[in-house]
């Protein structure tokens, strides 16, 4: 019967899914004791308060705020499911290939998941463990403030100040010159006033961006702004509409106070991925009949970890 549930949950939640039930605004379930009957199905059998809590939980998390709100025509498809279920099951077709087996293939793999997900969520993460990692990968948090002067070309270029626009080699050639100039001691600030084209950044004396290992930008500027050392100015920076010059007004790390559900995340996984290898590593399967491998057998697919849910459901009561 459990196998079948488990098919007969999936295929309401994917009906439930196709009919576009008609919205309604946000709900709430009454606050009803859990051995309330809330449905009577025609069979005389019941569904009670707590029975359509672990029905709900059963559910997509996008799809539970929906149930909630159409909860009668939820359980009128539910009803229907559970007669045509009902009615499979008298002619023992939960019996019959192929649909028995993929009803206990469907079992396998739904408990093999849960398995994985609830060893991952799970597993135990010391505060050291902690620490230490915060201190071996310490560059994964790091943090640049920077300034930039920003010379642009191409159509698009032309200043406020209506100049003509550059070429990209005149670019270059500004670019080059700058930098040269701030190597020779000229004032960083002073040269963002008088030459830089982004003006946003030119209003707030070249303060660009603090930018983290993880920031959605581009490779060269990531590459560029964290080869830098503290006051450090780098080499030209060529992106399609005009050249950057970078400098690291201040190099720091994220505390490992702000990063440490980061890195608990990180070894959780990293555990339950070991426990997986674990599992994996000493699983072994004999095929005593050289022909059904084809006269040669291949390497297995190495597992993998299913990442963990930020909750896991609690098992089911009996």
């Amino acid at each position: 019967m459990k196998p079948l549930l488990s098919l007969l949950l999936a295929c309401l939640s994917a009906a439930w899914a196709q009919t576009g039930a008609p919205a309604r605004p946000p709900a709430s379930l009454p606050d009803l004791p859990g051995d309330t009957v809330v449905a009577v199905f025609e069979d005389g059998g019941k569904l009670t308060m707590e029975q359509f809590g672990d029905l709900l939980n059963a559910q997509a998390p996008e799809q539970r705020q929906l149930i909630i709100a159409n909860r009668q025509a939820f359980l009128h498809q539910f009803a229907v499911m559970r007669k045509l279920s009902q009615l499979a099951e008298k002619e023992g077709l939960d019996k019959q290939s192929p649909l028995k087996d993929r009803l206990e293939f469907q079992r396998m793999s739904m408990l093999a998941q849960t398995k994985l997900m609830m060893t991952v969520s799970l597993a135990t993460v010391e505060p050291a463990e902690i620490s230490k990692y915060y201190e071996a990968n310490k560059e994964h948090y790091k943090l640049v403030k920077v300034k930039a002067i920003y010379v642009a070309f191409g159509s698009g270029a032309a200043s406020a100040a209506g100049k003509k626009p550059l070429t990209e080699e005149q670019a270059k050639t500004k670019i080059t010159g700058l930098l040269a100039q701030i190597r020779g001691g000229a004032d960083f600030v002073k040269l963002v006033k008088e030459n830089s084209d982004d003006e946003t950044s030119r209003a707030k004396d070249g303060d660009f961006l603090t930018v983290r290992v993880n920031d959605n930008i581009p490779d060269a500027m990531r590459k560029a702004v964290f080869q830098l050392k503290q006051g450090e100015v780098g080499e030209p920076v060529r992106q399609p509409n005009g050249f950057y010059l970078f400098r690291a007004d201040n190099v720091s790390y994220r505390p490992l106070q702000e990063v440490r559900d980061e890195i608990f995340t990180t070894l959780q996984q990293q555990h339950g991925t070991d426990w997986v290898k674990g599992i994996d590593s000493t699983t072994k399967v004999n095929f005593p009949t050289a022909a059904f491998l084809g006269g040669a057998g291949q390497p297995a697919p190495a597992a993998t970890v299913v990442p963990a849910p930020a909750t896991v459901p609690a098992p089911a009561k009996k």
